[in-house]
């Protein structure tokens, strides 16, 4: 096992990684399997969306909604979270370059965290695509920058900074950067709103 989260566990076989989601308990059987199988598919579609792209994710070899399983290409990188201090602001501005590529297709992270991310032959891949989704909304695409903004100031908080003006940099390149760089400022603001109370 490489891995065991919330959603999922994740298992090396071979040259490939075995994703399966696993079943919750506290749900009624036939919801909780029409929401695996639901996530399974939406995954595997955004995973083969991406890659048709261009972009640098796992390749999808497989997807079983009935065993609710994926199995993608392993990836024999470091996670960014266990790099990202060697070059704070080049990584920060690939990944930001990264993200508004994806934002520009209407392809939603959702969990945009330096966990979710590797350096594979100098390059960083996203992973974990399991909680995305495809939507056109500014509001969307702000939050989830925002959740961007949050990981590494939990994670990376020595060099924080550094990174996040790195990475909003870098997301300039999105054709709708000036809308959704103005809504973060007001999802940033409600957060601090909620602290508040």
């Amino acid at each position: 096992m490489l891995a065991r989260g919330a959603e999922a566990i994740i298992e090396k076989k071979k040259n490939h990684v075995l994703k399966k989601r696993i079943s919750k308990s506290y749900r009624h059987k036939d919801i909780d399997a029409a929401l695996r199988k639901h996530r399974t598919k939406r995954e595997a579609k955004v995973l083969e969306k991406v890659h048709n792209l261009g972009f640098k994710v796992p390749f999808l070899y497989n997807v079983d909604d009935k065993k609710m399983t994926l199995e993608m290409e392993f990836l024999n990188g470091l996670k960014l979270r266990d790099v990202l201090h060697k070059s704070p602001k080049n990584y920060s501005k690939e990944l930001g370059r990264k993200i508004a590529l994806l934002h520009d297709q209407n392809i939603i992270h959702g969990d945009l965290t330096t966990s979710n991310m590797v350096l594979h032959k100098k390059e960083i891949y996203l992973i974990d695509f399991g909680l995305s989704f495809f939507s056109h909304k500014i509001e969307d695409k702000a939050v989830d920058l925002h959740l961007l903004e949050q990981a590494l100031e939990s994670k990376h908080y020595k060099i924080f900074k550094e990174c996040i003006k790195a990475a909003l940099q870098g997301y300039k390149i999105s054709k709708n950067s000036n809308e959704v760089l103005k809504r973060l400022e007001q999802v940033r603001s409600r957060g601090r709103n909620k602290e508040s109370y």
